[in-house]
């Protein structure tokens, strides 16, 4: 696997088996796992409690990975009542193995254990500021072995604290190490620029969506790892710039399809059901797989015809269920009518485009003029970014209009790391690629300041104003850029530090710096019309299913644009 720069410094070593058949009677009832293992090692000791822990540098050094008989170095000892917290240097998604070594007594001591996405998470209890076990087990008490492992997990973190629970015993590890497990696959995609900050978001964007490429594509790898459709969209339009073709796609497609009746909306959100379709039809953009489609024909013309009853007669849309845009914008009903306006006429007209696709006039014919009715209405402005960039993108005000009016007022606030995707594609769309670069760079670019390494479920710049860095103990006087925010369903320590749906700046850098565009099904024509706004160049891959698109843009000395571009056989560039 190629490892993107921000992971080079963590030392993965991969765990493979070897390659040979398994015995008859395991093969019947074995199915081989999507998922690679990975060692982790820990980088730093952030913290540990004083005299009550011995030697927790030790953990640092090289390792078998097996318990033995004699250790070569004296074990971490952490005396009752006392408590380490390591790092490992970057967020990961997977379990903690603990190696103790051979005691004369034989005793089996407790430890309690905390994973943290910050420091601060792995400071406090079950109940506080929002810390919680949803989804998966954060903080337990497990039963150590003599001279043996523990593997205990799966999380999503980046910290551990080990606490020792015994009252009376002394707890010693010899060994502890992470293990990470995501899908092997190869970062086909790539982005470099004379902006040193911008490549280490498009890394860190291409990082967050792979960690949630697990048996299914999830939103979160900490709390929400599950699969929810509309924030799956920025999280394949990534896929689509960095990975290309990956299973978990249609897995995730499919199987979101097949628990959700018609008749209800995908995760109870009518939105939900709409981004289905759209990402439908973006994915087979890319990859121009018309049977995979053709799967899709009962369940998606049934889906337009149903939706197509939810918008009155004078074009107003009348969804039901949860109506839901992004967090920011739920509780004001102006900002979520205006997106859901503009998303019903997209959905209408990408629904129309797929119907001619598969051969069905009538469906095609109902999407126009449901599409055509839509456009009548014009819904009242509630001056919100979020549904604003819809509006843009869908062609019901003019772009540069609203760039000026609404997107760019303020700078980068009123952004959420999920529709800041659309915020980012309005503006360019109104031709400001300077404004998109400077809110990547302040916003996404803000969490990289404070320590993340993945993009969070959702951020804010003023948060920021007095707060510690998430890689520390929160000092005196300073706020817990962790626990001391969020809203919503994410208050404090519930807030999930890494979200695939916060990864948009990637795809967007791919699709609008380098400017690579499919306009043909299995991106057989390709559209290249780079913008660099102030960089002075740029580079880079982009994954079809024909081989890699490689493209260099520098600016020269009169202002213009120089490109080489090299085409995989089979792929053609239109102008």
């Amino acid at each position: 696997m190629k490892l993107i720069p921000c992971l080079a410094a963590a030392a993965f070593s991969a765990a493979v088996l070897p390659c040979r058949a398994l015995p008859a009677a395991v093969a019947e009832v074995a199915e081989k796992s999507a998922l690679t293992s990975f060692v982790v090692r820990p980088k730093h000791v952030v913290w540990a409690s004083g005299a009550g822990v011995e030697d927790p540098e030790n953990l640092l050094k090289p390792h078998s990975g097996q318990a033995v008989l004699v250790e070569p170095v004296p074990p971490l000892v952490v005396k009752p009542g006392g408590a380490v917290v390591i790092d490992f240097g970057v967020e990961i998604v997977g379990s903690v193995d603990l190696f103790t070594p051979q005691t004369p007594g034989k005793d089996m001591p407790s430890v309690r254990l905390r994973f943290g996405e910050s420091v601060a998470e792995t400071m406090v209890d079950i109940g506080e500021r929002g810390a919680q076990n949803d989804h998966a087990l954060r903080d337990q008490v497990v039963k150590l072995p003599w001279l043996g492992k523990t593997t205990v997990g799966p999380s999503g973190f980046r910290f551990l604290r080990i606490d020792n629970a015994d009252p009376k015993t002394d707890v010693r590890l010899s060994q502890v190490r992470a293990v990470l497990t995501l899908r092997d696959v190869p970062y086909v995609g790539s982005f470099k620029c004379s902006d040193e900050r911008l490549n280490r978001i498009w890394d860190t964007g291409a990082y967050t969506v792979h960690l949630n490429m697990q048996d299914y594509l999830w939103d979160g790898i900490k709390r929400d790892r599950l699969v929810w459709l509309g924030d799956m969209h920025p999280e394949v339009s990534v896929i689509s710039s960095v990975f290309g073709y990956n299973e978990v796609v249609p897995k995730s497609l499919d199987m979101t399809r097949d628990v959700t009746p018609v008749t209800e909306w995908m995760n109870g959100i009518s939105s939900y059901s709409m981004w289905w379709i759209l990402i439908h039809e973006e994915w087979y953009l890319q990859n121009g797989n018309l049977d995979y489609l053709k799967q899709q024909q009962a369940y998606l013309t049934a889906l337009l015809k149903r939706l197509a009853t939810h918008v009155d007669a004078d074009g107003r849309e009348t969804l039901d269920g949860m109506r839901f845009l992004d967090w920011p914008t739920f509780e004001n009903k102006t900002a979520v009518h205006e997106g859901l306006q503009a998303m019903m006429t997209l959905t209408m007209e990408s629904g129309a485009r797929l119907a001619e696709i598969l051969g069905d006039r009538e469906t095609a014919e109902l999407c126009t003029e449901t599409a055509a009715r839509l456009r009548r209405h014009q819904p009242e402005s509630s001056g919100r970014k979020s549904p604003a960039a819809l509006l843009s993108i869908a062609g019901f005000r003019e772009p540069s209009e609203v760039s000026d009016a609404v997107l760019k007022k303020d700078g980068p606030r009123d952004l959420s790391t999920f529709y800041g995707f659309y915020v980012l594609n309005a503006l360019a769309k109104s031709g400001d690629i300077d404004t998109g670069l400077d809110f990547i760079s302040q916003y996404w670019g803000g969490m990289l300041d404070f320590g993340a390494t993945t993009f969070w479920e959702d951020f804010d710049l003023d948060w920021t104003k007095d707060a510690g860095p998430i890689d520390q103990p929160v000092a005196p006087g300073k706020k817990d850029l962790h626990g001391d925010f969020g809203a919503h369903c994410y208050v404090g320590f519930r807030h999930s530090f890494c979200h695939g749906w916060a990864g948009g700046p990637t795809a967007w850098l791919s699709r609008n710096v380098l400017g690579v565009a499919p306009v043909a099904p299995g991106c057989a024509k390709v559209r290249i019309t780079p913008d660099l706004g102030r960089l002075k160049w740029a580079e880079g891959t982009y994954p079809t299913p024909k081989g890699a698109i490689h493209v260099r843009h520098e600016r020269q000395a009169d202002g213009t644009i120089k490109s080489v571009v090299k085409l995989p056989d089979g792929v053609e560039e239109v102008k």
